[in-house]
């Protein structure tokens, strides 16, 4: 599944450090096909995922690879000085790049959800400082 460095919103801005899950992603699913888990253990999303899934997640090409009925969507956290220590979802393109200028540094969780059967996983997580931008810009 690619999961390309583009595809967050306010992707630009991102720092060094991105961690990808597609292996931990694969090893589930391969569980999953071996019937060593059950599909209420892969498809057990939070209610407030989920909603964030249906109102703001970004749509990908890639369908779900437990249900197949709809494709997955990504949705975005960030959490991060003077937010809520809950963190706060992403709702627009830009909304990263506003949040980095304000100063940082913010950890970024990129999560791909099935609206349709509830599977998730986190997909990547990376760093965004922009100190950190600035000092290499240099």
């Amino acid at each position: 599944m690619p999961f390309r460095p583009d595809a967050v919103r306010g992707a630009g801005f991102r720092g060094p450090g991105e961690i990808d899950y597609r292996l931990a992603r694969q090893a589930v699913l391969s569980e999953f096909r071996k019937g060593r888990l059950a599909r209420h253990e892969v498809c057990d999303a939070h209610p407030e995922l989920r909603r964030a899934a249906r109102e703001v997640g970004d749509v990908t090409s890639q369908d779900c690879p437990i249900c197949e009925a709809e494709p997955v969507v990504l949705v975005s956290y960030v959490f991060g000085p003077r937010l809520p220590a809950h963190g706060r979802c992403l709702t627009a393109k830009g909304e990263l790049r506003r949040l980095a200028s304000r100063g940082g540094p913010y950890a970024c969780y990129v999560v791909e959800v099935c609206r349709a059967c509830g599977w998730n996983h986190l997909a990547r997580t990376f760093v965004v400082d922009p100190a950190t931008r600035r000092a290499a810009a240099r």
